[in-house]
């Protein structure tokens, strides 16, 4: 009975000391448990905010692509409609020079002086075209064709701290001789 005595004895002292070192240990592991926790919620706000904050971003860029998408064809309307109210207005326009379309008065016109939609600068530049002598086909060499001209229609956008341009190109004929 002695040795049960003792062993009884031994236990309970086992016993009490791990009462005694269990709550440190418990209350160590709960403080891990609890930064690991806020760790992973932190990242996880984070990183929400960070791929909403580009989501935004890439949503703008989206935005005013299109809105240049569409001003770039209005650009090249604005130019149809000036050679359909006659050839003058594009054949006595100067070559290779900045020009602005404009609404006023009811119809288009191309000014010297720039302007702005909103945030964006929509410019236009006539160019001679050449046709070969032989096919009439347009070539970097030949005769220069008076009723043939290359417009090019540019729209610019501060985006980014960087200028975006998107640039619109096609020939115009005079279709009224």
């Amino acid at each position: 009975m002695k040795y049960n005595f003792v062993t009884k004895k031994l236990l309970r002292r086992n016993v009490t000391l791990q009462q005694k070192t269990m709550p440190k240990l418990v209350c160590g592991f709960m403080m891990v448990e609890i930064i690991v926790a806020v760790s992973i919620i932190t990242v996880s706000i984070l990183s929400a905010m960070a791929v909403s904050q580009k989501s935004a971003y890439i949503s703008r860029q989206t935005f005013h692509a299109t809105q240049a998408a569409f001003l770039l064809e209005e650009g090249a309307e604005a130019v149809r409609i000036l050679r359909d109210n006659g050839w003058s207005n594009i054949s006595n326009l100067t070559l290779d020079t900045s020009y602005y379309p404009i609404y006023s008065g009811g119809t288009w016109t191309l000014s010297s002086t720039g302007n702005t939609v909103g945030i964006f600068t929509r410019q236009v530049i006539i160019a001679g075209v050449k046709r070969d002598d032989v096919t009439k086909d347009i070539a970097s060499i030949g005769t220069d064709d008076p009723g043939t001209r290359l417009v090019t229609v540019s729209v610019s956008w501060p985006e980014g701290g960087t200028t975006v341009t998107k640039t619109l190109l096609f020939y115009i004929i005079n279709i009224f001789p």
